[in-house]
């Protein structure tokens, strides 16, 4: 176990020696981290590294090979056995994919695709309450009753990803997933997600896991940073740290992968095969 999983304890959300196979490749190797409660850490890495197989184990999509993962103490790394226990889990960790166009669907509004997850995970609720709270998660990501009536197809990329956002919450997680979530939108609608965010992780305690490429995306909204390449975890702690004074060659690779004036794709390429 880490020294940052030491640091935090059991009380959030504690993974430790996460390992993952397909056919013979290991895309996550030992993988170790802790995301304290109500804080925000990110995953960064080239394409392929794991971060996403990573991030899929977590919410259940993927089963380990090894390893394990807690949630405020609770075991989550077996395949869950019953509905009941399906549904409790997907209440405590809820994942925000790249593409909110195809991650809802385009048959329903908006309001009833966030009340059909409402309806799943707390049936006990009267139809009016349900309506009210649909209402109160637009109104917490920006939008109005005009998007509520909308398809998805009718919103723009950004308003797709606060539903997406919104839905998410609708089933009260103790931890968003934030898969690329703003990798497929325009810088100024980036920098918009990412202050909703932070008000939302601000309000509500919410912990927040950034799976990202992008290092001034993770720079401005996380506290922690884990860098991983090829399933393994070369270097890791506190962001600012990790990305102002970089330990590992391969860290240092990957922020001077960053364009900038004066970037130089020959000397990049050059540092990626002293590394391979």
């Amino acid at each position: 176990m880490t020294a940052l999983t030491e640091s935090t304890g059991a009380s959030g959300l504690v993974v430790d020696g996460l390992r993952k196979e397909f056919g013979g490749h290991t895309a996550v190797d030992c993988v170790s981290f802790t995301l304290r409660p109500g804080g925000s850490l990110g995953i960064v890495g080239e394409s392929g590294c794991g971060k996403t197989t990573t991030a899929r184990m977590l919410v259940g999509l993927e089963t380990p090979d090894a390893g394990t993962v807690h949630l405020g103490g609770r075991d989550r790394s077996a395949r869950a056995r019953s509905r009941a226990e399906r549904l409790a889990r997907a209440r405590e960790i809820q994942m925000v994919f790249q593409d909110p166009y195809l991650s809802l669907d385009p048959r329903i509004s908006v309001s009833a695709c966030i009340e059909e997850v409402l309806r799943l995970h707390f049936p006990l609720d009267a139809a009016p309450a349900r309506r009210r709270r649909v209402a109160e998660l637009l109104d917490q990501v920006g939008l109005g009753e005009r998007e509520a009536a909308a398809l998805p197809r009718r919103l723009s990329g950004g308003q797709r990803q606060r539903v997406a956002i919104a839905r998410a919450l609708a089933a009260r997680p103790q931890v968003l997933i934030l898969d690329e979530a703003v990798a497929a939108l325009d810088v100024s609608i980036q920098a918009q997600i990412l202050d909703l965010l932070a008000g939302i992780r601000r309000d509500e305690g919410i912990g927040f896991l950034f799976v990202s490429h992008d290092l001034a995306v993770v720079r401005h909204i996380t506290d922690e940073v884990v860098v991983l390449r090829a399933g393994r975890i070369v270097e890791s702690g506190p962001t600012a740290s990790v990305l102002t004074g970089p330990g590992h060659p391969y860290t240092r690779l990957l922020l001077d992968s960053v364009p900038r004036p004066g970037w130089d794709p020959a000397r990049i390429s050059a540092g990626r095969r002293a590394l391979a």
